[in-house]
């Protein structure tokens, strides 16, 4: 058999990289100072070799050196003229600011993030998708207490579990995060919650965690909408109460408009919402969610609540599919430079997963492209037709002259 029908000259990951732009890198590095004192390893050759690091999942220092070495002669492709050992990519997580990468990232999503977005025209989607938004927070374990407030106790011991807090907002229609900020395991979600930087129309779904009176009362007032689950302790005044049932007489949905009340030193806070209650079939039991939108049919808000799952099935892909567990340096900085590759890597792939025409899971399509990452074939070709080699070899087999035999 000859070459590979999918053959190209250049390793798969120099196509992932093309979605970047290594001027544009560089320059955002200079302005906030990753490029002092730099003679070989600038920002580009540091951000190749960590996404290299993350997507191919390597758990140490040793296993990036080692591999890199035995690609030597295919990094001439991703535009690394040097080899880099451990020293020199533990001193960078250690030197080269975070902000950085953090730069990066924000600058891939202004870039990429209308490719992303699903179009809401197509009739398969609700009008309101595009306006929804979904906050939240995931813990990445660190098992330490000394760089980040740790949160909880272990059971027997009695240690608090160190760890740093990812709070994330996502577009619901594009999948990826759109906002993010980082703190000690131990910070209170409901910082993230800013209604200044909403805008009217917004919509934004929430868990409870996110409850604050004076920032809802606010976002009511800019004209902004919430969903959020209630809590069990909110104390409130019933204006109306209506419950609608279902032929059998069982409750379908409860509704009820409710005023909360808190009192500040400088002026009291009054807020109107509703109270929409629904009957959660799976779980068998009643979940009561509370919103500002006073107009809408009970089964959008249901619906917008619902689309909050989304944010946690991306913080489980990210989780699964790049190493987190296993950290390349110790410091603070070291362990955000790896978590902000981390979601420079998982942008990359969706943006290449939403160019394809095959429909590939992410997990699925991540791990192919680790397996193939230094292969000399072309993304699209391979991922669109994988089966293509195999089926142009049965076809020469089937069609090549038979053997001459003496007897």
């Amino acid at each position: 058999m000859g070459k590979s029908t999918h053959f190209i000259g250049q390793p798969l990951y120099s196509q992932v990289i093309k979605l970047l732009d290594k001027s544009k890198i560089i320059e955002i590095s200079r302005e906030k100072g990753g490029e002092r004192y730099i003679k070989r390893f600038d920002s580009w050759t540091h951000l190749v070799v960590m996404l290299y690091a993350v997507i191919m999942r390597f758990d140490s220092l040793r296993e990036i050196s080692t591999s890199l070495q035995a690609e030597a002669r295919k990094l001439c492709h991703l535009g690394i003229s040097m080899m880099t050992s451990r020293s020199t990519l533990s001193d960078a997580n250690k030197r080269r600011p975070d902000a950085v990468f953090e730069a990066i990232y924000r600058d891939l999503y202004a870039t990429y993030h209308t490719r992303l977005s699903s179009d809401s025209r197509s009739g398969k989607e609700p009008k309101w998708m595009k306006q929804l938004q979904i906050i939240d927070s995931t813990t990445i374990s660190l098992f330490s207490n000394l760089l980040f407030k740790g949160v909880g106790r272990h059971p027997k011991t009695g240690k608090k579990k160190g760890g740093i807090k990812v709070h994330t907002v996502i577009h619901a229609n594009e999948g990826v995060p759109s906002d993010i900020k980082f703190t000690s395991a131990a910070t209170n979600d409901s910082f993230m919650l800013r209604p200044a930087v909403l805008h009217k129309g917004d919509i934004m779904a929430m868990d409870r965690a996110y409850i604050d009176y004076e920032k809802l009362e606010e976002m009511t007032q800019k004209g902004v909408i919430y969903v959020t689950k209630m809590k069990k302790n909110l104390k409130y005044r019933v204006l109306n109460d209506t419950m609608y049932q279902r032929p059998n007489g069982l409750m379908e949905v409860r509704i009820q408009h409710v005023c909360f009340t808190k009192h500040l030193k400088e002026k009291d806070i009054i807020h109107y919402s509703r109270i929409i209650t629904y009957v959660d079939e799976k779980k068998k039991k009643l979940i009561p969610l509370l919103s500002n939108d006073m107009e809408s049919e009970p089964t959008e808000i249901i619906d917008m609540y619902r689309k909050r799952w989304e944010i946690e099935l991306l913080f489980k892909q990210i989780k699964q599919n790049f190493p987190l567990k296993y950290f390349y340096g110790e410091s603070a900085n070291a362990i955000k430079i790896q978590i902000w590759v981390t979601l420079i890597a998982n942008l990359l792939l969706t943006i290449m997963k939403k160019g394809l025409t095959r429909s590939w899971s992410f997990s699925g399509l991540a791990t192919m492209i680790r397996i193939t990452l230094m292969y000399y074939v072309d993304f699209y070709s391979l991922f669109n037709y994988p089966e293509k080699d195999w089926e142009t070899y049965l076809k020469e087999k089937t069609e090549s002259p038979p053997e001459l035999s003496l007897f």
